[in-house]
């Protein structure tokens, strides 16, 4: 039988799980409470302190459930890691600089920035990709200084 997943806050569950988890969180925490505030109302005089303190004893029982239901239900995600396509990254970049505009420059980022690209392996895709982007400028610009008419220095065309 394939259980039913859910997500819950970001996170994957089984819901016959996520159930036996709540019922586990309300008797503990619950459970403390009334524990608490019975033991409590013979030592403390004031009866709205003891039910503060059996407050605090039941938050606690909270925690308890929790780490109760964490030991018996592990997590059901599967986390995979794979590399990227490197083309696949080269057209999200281009892609991401059509829908944004100029992704800026390496040379401009901090040294902590730098170090976790290095770290992802993402240095050398945008290093490529900025070398891209010069390159093709570069020519652009030539192109445009060979149409230039010649101007003399006196002012006048050549």
């Amino acid at each position: 039988m394939k259980p039913e997943l859910y997500e819950v806050w970001g996170d994957t569950v089984d819901g016959r799980h996520l159930i036996c988890s709540i019922a586990i969180g309300a008797t503990v925490s619950l459970s403390a409470f009334f524990a608490a505030q019975e033991l409590l109302s013979h030592w403390v005089a004031s009866p709205q302190m003891a039910r503060a303190y059996a407050m605090l004893v039941g938050i606690v029982g909270c925690l308890a459930g929790g780490a109760i239901s964490a030991a018996l239900f592990k997590p059901k995600r599967h986390v995979v890691e794979q590399q990227a396509d490197p083309a696949w990254r080269s057209e999200v970049l281009k892609e991401l600089q059509s829908e944004f505009g100029d992704l800026g420059r390496l040379s401009d980022l901090p040294p902590e920035t730098l170090a976790e690209l290095r770290e992802m392996d993402l240095y050398d895709l945008f290093a490529e990709h900025e070398k891209n982007l010069v390159a093709p400028a570069r020519a652009s610009d030539m192109a445009s200084a060979a149409e230039r008419p010649a101007v003399a220095i006196d002012g006048g065309k050549s």
